[in-house]
């Protein structure tokens, strides 16, 4: 398939009349073909009637067409083949069996939303059927179901090229609840975006779905998604990315005359506890199993491990030595951007210039351009504490170590840490009073709490959480990753005295999709 770098605007291929983005091959520093003419104003504006004209006949497809063009978008992006592979590849910097993954879980977790949307779960049916003859009052006929909040805007990340992109998850939970979905592409991958975004285009052609159920804008800076989440029928939007521009959006979605819904994912330093029995224990096997999840795509995860807090000790000491040793042997990585790595390398000189913050030891050396030298400091407890700049996260292979004096300065920087998206527990059986005793604070942290693993790798289940409190994400009421993801994009609307034959299918008496319902308090089937 040729490149064209055009907007995808419904079935249409626009050329932009903005300022071009142009994707640059990470390991060599080369500019790579078409360059992505920017959207404007009126590209947004066209984009956002079609998805709009779209609405209400695409969040009453019956679950089994909406079931269908999921997967149809599937079986479209693997009909790519290599050609995605080597773009991806190209675009990213990324190791090709990286992006053969990344595909298998895109393609994966939209098949799962079709099973979602076909168990109908989702529209958490509930009926309070009318009881004319209760005394002291009647109670009228009362139904409830979730519909489609609207058109929502999701913006691609630049480290999830396919998962978290153009029909990454953001796409497949709003189009699993009803709603069309406008993608402005992160700027990093266009190449990526455009080949995905044609795929989506042909699933709606042959489902034949309105063309305005999904566009794919293009545009530098922040322009194009400024006025995306400012029109007024855009209805939600999904990010991931840098805190400072999730909180700009979030700005935008909230000064809106009608506010919206903006579920930012922007930073998260996910701390790991190794407490003291297993640390003993095990300290050594430990630092092992750190350093490779530090290492994993150059830390470029949302998950990576930046902060380890643990009592100090004989048996820390072991462990950051370990750790150490094995860091100064990691390869150096290819990094996503140059704006990425530049951002890595100021990062790490802040942390080698502080004070209170000693270097244990630096990877390897890159060859190549925009590689990440991995590293690993540590500071005191009482260091952490006073400067609030010690938890600014560092994008990529790079951690600090905590030294705590006892299990209460334990505490106390637990109690101090910003939300997150994760937190780690290294225990044994002999450190479970000192787990009971963190966890409630804990909870108040994290969206996800592990146990003898690592963050990186976040499974696409049902019971899957990530996120987590502020700055972690902009809304702890969601997920972002799992089936739980579709709830961030419905709403609630209640019939009172709706006669049968005007209720949706989902509400009418017989039933006629066979859904699990609350009916009269009673949970059927």
């Amino acid at each position: 398939m040729t490149l064209e770098g055009k907007l995808l605007i419904g079935q249409q291929a626009v050329a932009g009349a903005s300022e071009p983005i142009q994707a640059i091959d990470p390991s060599t520093n080369q500019r790579l073909e078409p360059a992505y003419a920017g959207g404007t104003a009126h590209d947004v504006d066209r984009a956002c009637g079609l998805a709009w004209a779209a609405f209400d006949r695409y969040r009453e497809t019956s679950l089994e067409e909406r079931a269908t063009f999921l997967e149809t978008v599937a079986s479209e992006i693997e009909a790519l083949g290599d050609t995605l592979i080597q773009r991806a590849v190209a675009e990213s910097g990324l190791p090709r069996g990286r992006i053969e993954g990344e595909r298998g879980r895109t393609c994966g977790q939209l098949r799962l939303f079709a099973q979602v949307v076909r168990a109908g779960e989702w529209l958490d049916v509930r009926v309070d059927p009318a009881l004319p003859e209760r005394q002291p009052m009647p109670r009228v006929d009362l139904r409830q179901r979730h519909i489609a909040l609207g058109p929502v805007a999701v913006f691609g990340a630049s480290n999830f090229p396919l998962a978290f992109s153009v029909a990454g998850g953001d796409t497949a939970s709003s189009l699993a609840a009803g709603c069309p979905v406008i993608v402005k592409a992160h700027s990093a991958h266009p190449g990526t975006s455009e080949l995905v975004g044609r795929a989506i285009q042909r699933a709606i052609a042959q489902c034949n779905l309105p063309e305005g159920v999904f566009s794919l804008l293009f545009g530098s800076g922040r322009e194009v998604g400024t006025a995306l989440v400012a029109d007024p029928r855009i209805k939600a939007g999904g990010f991931t990315g840098s805190r400072s521009g999730g909180l700009a959006l979030l700005k935008v979605a909230q000064n809106r005359a009608e506010p919206i819904p903006f579920y930012a994912e922007m930073s998260s330093i996910n701390p790991v506890f190794p407490l003291p029995a297993a640390l003993e224990a095990r300290g050594e096997e430990m630092a092992k199993g750190f350093v490779a999840s530090l290492n994993l795509g150059a830390g470029q995860f949302c998950t990576n491990p930046g902060l380890v807090i643990a009592e100090q000790g004989a048996a820390l000491d072991a462990f950051v030595a370990t750790a150490g040793a094995a860091l100064k042997e990691s390869a150096a990585q290819t990094m996503l951007t140059p704006g990425i790595y530049d951002a890595y390398q100021q990062g790490v000189a802040r942390l080698a210039s502080h004070d209170q913050v000693r270097e244990i030891a630096r990877g390897q050396v890159g060859e190549t351009p925009n590689q990440c030298q991995a590293g690993l400091y540590v500071t005191s407890a009482e260091a952490f504490l006073n400067d609030e700049a010690l938890q600014e996260e560092v994008f990529g292979s790079t951690s600090l170590v905590i030294e705590c004096q006892d299990a209460a300065e334990v505490k106390r920087v637990a109690d101090r840490l910003e939300g997150q998206l994760t937190i780690t527990l290294q225990m044994d059986d002999a450190d479970h009073d000192a787990a009971r005793a963190l966890l409630p604070t804990l909870e108040h942290k994290a969206g996800r709490i592990l146990v003898n693993g690592w963050p990186t790798g976040v499974e696409v289940s049902h019971a899957m959480v990530h996120g987590g409190p502020f700055p972690a994400t902009s809304d702890v009421r969601s997920t972002s990753v799992g089936t739980a993801a579709i709830y961030r994009f419905l709403r609630p609307v209640c019939y009172q005295n709706l006669p049968d034959a005007l209720r949706p299918e989902a509400l009418k008496e017989a039933n006629p999709l066979g859904l699990k319902r609350l009916y009269d308090g009673r949970r059927e089937g």
